[in-house]
Parts: C-alpha cells; sequence; structure tokens
C-alpha cells in the first residue's frame, strides 16, 4: 500500500505562512536601509525605464515598496521622470492604491484576530474611528503627511473597514502629494535634459504640494 501524504493542520499553515510573511517584510526592510542608493529617484527610474514593461515593472516595484517603509513620494518622483506628468500620475496612484491594498491585505491575514482594537487603549480608539468613518476617515489619514504610508496601510488593516471604503479613501487621500511628486519629477526631468516644458509641471507640482497642506488643516478644522 502507498502512504498516504502527510498534511499539516491548516492553523500550522497559516501560523507558517504569516512567519513567512513578517520575515519577508523585515529582510526587506533590513536591505533598503542597507542600500542607500535605492532612494536616488533618477536611479529607480533609470533602472525600470530599461524594461519592455516599465509600467507593469513599476507597479510592482510599488506595491513591494509599499510593504517595507520606501517613501512612495521618490517612487512619484521617479514616475514623473519616467513616464511624463499625466502617465506618471496614473502609474503612480495605481501603484500607490494597489500596495495599500495589499499591506491593508497582508496586515488582515497576519493579525486574523490577534489583536482586540478595543482592548487597545491608545492605537485602537483611533482604528475604530476609522472605521466607523469609512473611506472619509481614510482620505482624511491620508492627506497627513507625517504617517508614514506602509505603517497606515498595516495600521488600517486591523479594522473591518471594507475594501472598496478602503481603495476609495485611500485613493483620494494620496491623490495631492502623488500629483505633486510625479509633476515635480517631469519638471526636473525636462529641465535637466533641456527641455522648456517644465515651467507648467513646475506649477501644478507646487499647487498640489501646497495643497496636500493645506487640506489636512481644512479637514482637521471641519472635523
Amino acid at each position: 500500500m502507498t502512504p498516504e501524504p502527510v498534511r499539516l493542520p491548516l492553523p500550522i499553515l497559516r501560523q507558517a505562512g504569516r512567519v513567512v510573511a513578517l520575515l519577508a517584510i523585515v529582510l526587506g526592510i533590513v536591505a533598503l536601509a542597507t542600500h542607500r542608493e535605492m532612494y536616488d529617484p533618477a536611479a529607480v527610474a533609470a533602472t525600470i525605464g530599461q524594461y519592455p514593461a516599465a509600467p507593469l515593472v513599476f507597479v510592482a516595484v510599488h506595491v513591494v515598496a509599499s510593504l517595507i517603509f520606501f517613501p512612495r513620494t521618490l517612487l512619484g518622483v521617479a514616475a514623473g521622470a519616467l513616464f511624463g506628468a499625466w502617465w506618471g500620475t496614473f502609474w503612480a496612484a495605481l501603484g500607490s492604491v494597489i500596495g495599500a491594498l495589499a499591506g491593508f491585505l497582508l496586515a488582515r491575514y497576519v493579525n486574523s484576530g490577534l489583536i482586540d482594537l478595543e482592548s487597545t487603549p491608545r492605537l485602537g480608539p483611533v482604528l475604530l474611528r476609522a472605521e466607523r468613518g469609512g473611506w472619509r476617515s481614510v482620505a482624511a489619514l491620508r492627506l497627513i503627511p507625517v504617517v508614514p504610508h506602509s505603517l497606515a496601510n498595516y495600521a488600517l488593516g486591523l479594522t473591518r473597514l471594507g475594501i472598496g471604503s478602503y481603495a476609495l479613501g485611500s485613493f483620494l487621500g494620496q491623490l495631492p502629494m502623488t500629483i505633486a511628486a510625479t509633476e515635480l519629477g517631469a519638471a526636473g526631468e525636462s529641465a535637466l535634459t533641456g527641455r522648456t516644458d517644465w515651467l507648467l509641471p513646475t506649477l501644478i507640482g507646487a499647487a498640489a504640494l501646497t495643497a496636500s497642506f493645506i487640506l489636512p488643516r481644512l479637514v482637521q478644522r471641519h472635523r
């Protein structure tokens, strides 16, 4: 008789998956900390630009970067330099939303009931209020420039927010800074290559950057 294959219980497989996911994130953060050249938007744009399917590669890189606390504004600058202002904004916004969803779903998978927000004295009330506020609270949180992108993804993944509300709020809240980064990246690329079409993206980027600082104060005053 052929012996039956050994099958691990499902809880053990889930626990192993959580450990592997956390270990991969830690290794990614360590690699990022030891390779400071990754923080150069020009180098990132040049590396991604070598691939035929550069937009898809950029989105994939954006998703990974969202998991390991890489600043998405630097990727926005790289997108503007590589794809131009409009397409750069499109691909950077798409990468931001998909990356946000990746961190959100990963936190929900790893947590899976391990952390009870109602028993967490400081973080719990904030996240529960965001949960009740839906996409509006997510957008308001995204507008705060001092809150790291990856940290917000993981924290909101601990809530019971719906995926649709989370995606919509993330898109709207991240959009001003995304536009600012890509427009300024496109303007910088134009200026460095000697083209004269750098003024308009500079003005749009400056306006979007100003809006990204003003909007959080307006939202806070309204609330």
